[in-house]
């Protein structure tokens, strides 16, 4: 998922906002990965890096009672939408500015989409999917309730992810975005009570650029009835694969024919969701083999492979380690000693 003074003054100064800066090496090396991911990505899911990658990333969040602004650099590291860790987050949705570097994300027919600076764009994190960002990356993102964005829009975003360069207010707001960057860069030249002045005008800006945008953009009929279709089409193509998980010769045609839709039309309703059809299937697998791990005594990776549809044990444990950062045999382990602990607590960080 990619990462300020323009807009109309309120009448009246809003709260003051907090000014956070995190940077990945305010901890030890050893606890870098864990310590960062809980700090910085409470809402998404942060994959480990590359053993010879070393993690360098800084954040800095304006924290205001109506949104959140940050601006983000990074080393190359991938992250992908988590809804288990989105029980206690607030209900959001993301609008991000590529200012530096380049990401990669699933796109149809398991292809990826390259998104470049200047790219603009309004985010579900209730979305699955994966984003890949290159080294010395930069984003400036803005979160704000998903009741405003609804309101301004006229539609929930959740079913579509929405470009948002063809906005009329596109390159005010992100001239917003790049100047509130800066800004934040330099803090000492502005106390909370100016930076919450900021934070206001630049929400009121992304906000009348959605108004504006679900007035001349997204009313048409031929794209709501398209929207719906996709919608359509992408929930029952989940719910057949849920049931059918456990075929080991389930492929995209079979979904497909269980959605009641052409694989043209699949490949379209999953991309609308920033997601691909078998990037999901292989992620519903996964996380019912993980469901099943942390519920059996005696673990038997092969039976269990099989049993959520992955018919090679040794590609199972690969794609699993790469997805949860450990093997099945060590993920158990650590559920059963979590399990046994007085806490009760199953496992001491979220997965």
């Amino acid at each position: 998922m990619p990462r300020h003074t323009i807009g109309v003054m309120p009448a009246s100064s809003p709260p003051p906002c907090i000014l956070e800066c995190i940077s990945s090496h305010d901890v030890e090396p050893d606890v870098r990965f864990d310590a960062w991911r809980e700090r910085a990505h409470q809402w998404v899911e942060m994959l480990p890096p590359s053993p010879d990658v070393a993690l360098d990333a800084e954040l800095r969040m304006l924290r205001g009672p109506n949104g959140i602004f940050g601006s983000m650099r990074s080393s190359a590291y991938e992250m992908r939408a988590a809804p288990d860790r989105l029980s206690h987050a607030p209900d959001m949705v993301i609008l991000t500015l590529v200012q530096g570097g380049e990401v990669l994300r699933d796109g149809a027919a398991g292809e990826q989409q390259r998104i470049g600076p200047g790219s603009l764009g309004l985010y579900d994190p209730r979305k699955m999917g994966s984003y890949r960002w290159d080294h010395n990356s930069r984003e400036a993102f803005l979160a704000l309730p998903r009741s405003e964005v609804i309101a301004a829009l006229g539609c929930d975003p959740n079913p579509l992810p929405i470009g948002l360069e063809r906005g009329t207010l596109a390159p005010a707001l992100t001239s917003q975005f790049n100047h509130l960057t800066a800004l934040m860069r330099q803090p000492q030249g502005l106390d909370n009570n100016e930076f919450a002045d900021l934070l206001e005008n630049t929400r009121s800006l992304a906000l009348l650029m959605l108004r504006n945008l679900g007035r001349h953009g997204m009313k048409s009929d031929d794209f709501d009835s398209e929207w719906n279709l996709d919608a359509g089409r992408h929930t029952a193509a989940l719910r057949f694969m849920e049931q059918q998980a456990h075929r080991h010769d389930l492929d995209v045609a079979a979904v497909a024919q269980g959605a009641n839709c052409s694989r043209t039309r699949l490949y379209a309703a999953f991309a609308s969701r920033n997601e691909t059809v078998m990037g999901t299937l292989r992620e519903l697998r996964l996380q019912r083999a993980k469901g099943l791990i942390e519920q059996t005594d005696r673990l038997h990776v092969g039976s269990l492979a099989w049993r959520c549809g992955f018919a090679d044990q040794s590609g199972f444990s690969k794609l699993f380690r790469r997805r949860f950062g450990m093997l099945p045999s060590e993920w158990h382990q650590r559920a059963r000693t979590s399990s046994a602990s007085p806490s009760g607590n199953r496992f001491p960080v979220d997965a």
